[in-house]
């Protein structure tokens, strides 16, 4: 990585960056898929997460291509945060090169590819995909979001997306929760919301669903990390929504906070809707 100064990627730059990146978050979608899940080895982190061949292989992918495409601007990937220097105060790219490796594990569909460039510590563009659903979920804040379906051979078919407006009162609303992970403080937040529908769906496929308006709100009350958010938070946030804690504060990324932790968070398809 070249040591010169960081540059600060703006809106501008970030709407140059999308389309490389886009083709880079793809690449590794198709080097997820060519894994053979029935024969590949399954190895265990320290903190207990599954870790598997598929994951080194669109870490390699995400890594190398941004190397050739922007040597300059840092980067942290889940796979290599032992070299990671924190704080990064300008612009850098957070990746999680496949998240929801148990769904991955599990032979199921809904694991993401996830790409985040963030300046000044808040997400300003996310790429979301899910290969196997053949759905890509992108924005810049401040430009708009789309979703991106693909086809054999085929160039992308793009769509804009937003996030759609609060249930009126009386009307139920759709909460995505986790189908892997559960909590108590989750659990009560969406009690507290009577005849709420549960949309049991896994990794950031959450965030893309809040973005095209098909889920309300996606409340995550315990800890995750900073590239299980970061992407899907700028995704949401250019699609119209709102990403706070519980308290309505903001969220920052790559600022030190140990283990890369996020403690909470409430992803708002509608950011008028009151805590």
């Amino acid at each position: 990585m070249n040591e010169a100064t960081p540059p600060v990627i703006d809106h501008k730059a970030a709407g140059a960056l999308i389309e490389p990146l886009t083709d880079l978050v793809i690449r590794a979608g198709m080097a997820i898929l060519a894994v053979n899940r029935t024969a590949m080895k399954v190895d265990g982190k320290t903190d207990g997460s599954p870790v598997t061949e598929a994951d080194l292989a669109a870490d390699r992918v995400i890594v190398e291509g941004l190397v050739r495409l922007a040597p300059n601007i840092p980067f942290l990937s889940e796979e290599r945060t032992h070299l990671a220097t924190l704080p990064y105060k300008d612009s850098f790219f957070l990746i999680d090169p496949l998240d929801g490796t148990k769904e991955f594990v599990a032979g199921r569909a809904e694991f993401t590819v996830n790409l985040a460039l963030v300046t000044g510590g808040v997400p300003l563009l996310g790429i979301v995909a899910a290969p196997a659903l053949g759905l890509i979920w992108r924005g810049i804040v401040g430009r708009g979001a789309e979703r991106l379906t693909l086809g054999d051979n085929a160039k992308p078919r793009a769509e804009p997306i937003r996030t759609r407006p609060c249930p009126p009162r009386g009307k139920p609303w759709t909460v995505a929760v986790s189908r892997s992970h559960g909590d108590e403080r989750t659990e009560a937040f969406i009690a507290a919301r009577p005849g709420a529908v549960r949309a049991e769906l896994g990794s950031a496929v959450k965030f893309g669903r809040v973005a095209e308006g098909a889920v309300d709100i996606y409340p995550r009350l315990s800890p995750t990390s900073e590239w299980d958010v970061a992407a899907g938070h700028a995704v949401v946030t250019a699609a119209g929504g709102r990403i706070m804690d519980s308290n309505g504060a903001a969220l920052h990324f790559g600022t030190g906070r140990e283990d890369f932790i996020v403690p909470e968070f409430i992803a708002w398809g509608d950011p008028q809707t009151p805590l």
